[in-house]
């Protein structure tokens, strides 16, 4: 059996229509579009519901692995590398909401390729002769989708990774601000890195200190923290002593470890090896 044939007979088990029926049903939608180039309101509406549909099928699909199967296969006949680890299969078998982060994307990208091909250039063809027979909108939509899922699933992937290390830094300070270089400029690193604790730690003291704890952990030095905030350079270094006296508190206590860039001791150490 053919990989249309397995997306097929996959889309027929979601469908309560039979397929001659759908077919016919679409070939009349398509004519009724054509006239207006697949554009415009009318069509929309058609792609939103496209969009809908199609949902709780790539779900199915995707949940139970066939998705990956058949769009790992597509890669391997055309020459191009693409491999899903069994961690990342169980994974997306196993998560709602990851399945659903990879499914919004791929459609985000699928529907603009369908429009192009299946119907502005006629790739959608109602009369195909294969040995199944031609096949519905949907299930054409759903297999030209699997081209868009390898890009989608690559960078979910990355992004797994890159979580990973992040959870791997929490236990790790050096690893932590080794990371901090590859953060986005606006992120908050206590709110992605820290641990909770010195989250709420932090969270209790007033807005200034916050600020200056923040900054100080993004590497600003006491003179930019200063101009930010409009102070001085004294007064930022007497509100990360007056958190440090916090900090060191609950480090004593065993409940946090201390930010290299918060730690005077580990500050001198340093400066002490640079020279």
């Amino acid at each position: 059996m053919s990989d249309a044939d397995v997306i097929a007979e996959a889309v027929d088990g979601f469908l309560a229509d039979p397929r001659a029926m759908r077919i016919q049903r679409d070939a009349a939608l398509v004519a009724d579009l054509a006239p207006g180039g697949f554009e415009g309101l009318k069509y929309e509406v058609f792609e939103d519901y496209l969009l809908r549909d199609s949902m709780p099928i790539l779900r199915g699909m995707l949940r139970s692995g066939t998705f990956i199967t058949l769009a790992t296969q597509k890669f391997e006949k055309a020459g191009i590398p693409f491999f899903v680890s069994s961690e990342n299969r169980q994974l997306l078998h196993s998560s709602d909401a990851e399945r659903d982060d990879i499914i919004v994307d791929v459609l985000m990208r699928a529907r603009k390729a369908f429009r192009t091909q299946a119907l502005v250039n006629g790739a959608w063809d109602p009369e195909f002769g294969g040995s199944k027979g031609p096949c519905c909108l949907m299930t054409y939509f759903i297999g030209r989708s699997m081209w868009d899922f390898r890009r989608v699933y690559l960078r979910w992937a990355m992004e797994r990774k890159r979580i990973a290390r992040v959870e791997a830094a929490l236990l790790d300070p050096q690893a932590f601000f080794r990371l901090l270089a590859a953060l986005p400029h606006r992120a908050e690193p206590e709110e992605i890195l820290f641990p909770m604790t010195f989250v709420d730690l932090l969270d209790a003291q007033p807005p200034e200190t916050r600020a200056v704890v923040r900054l100080t952990c993004e590497g600003y030095t006491d003179g930019e923290i200063a101009d930010r905030l409009k102070s001085t350079p004294g007064a930022v270094r007497t509100r990360r002593y007056r958190f440090n006296q916090v900090l060191y508190q609950a480090a004593s206590e065993r409940k946090i470890w201390i930010p290299a860039r918060l730690h005077v001791n580990g500050i001198r150490e340093q400066k002490r090896k640079a020279v």
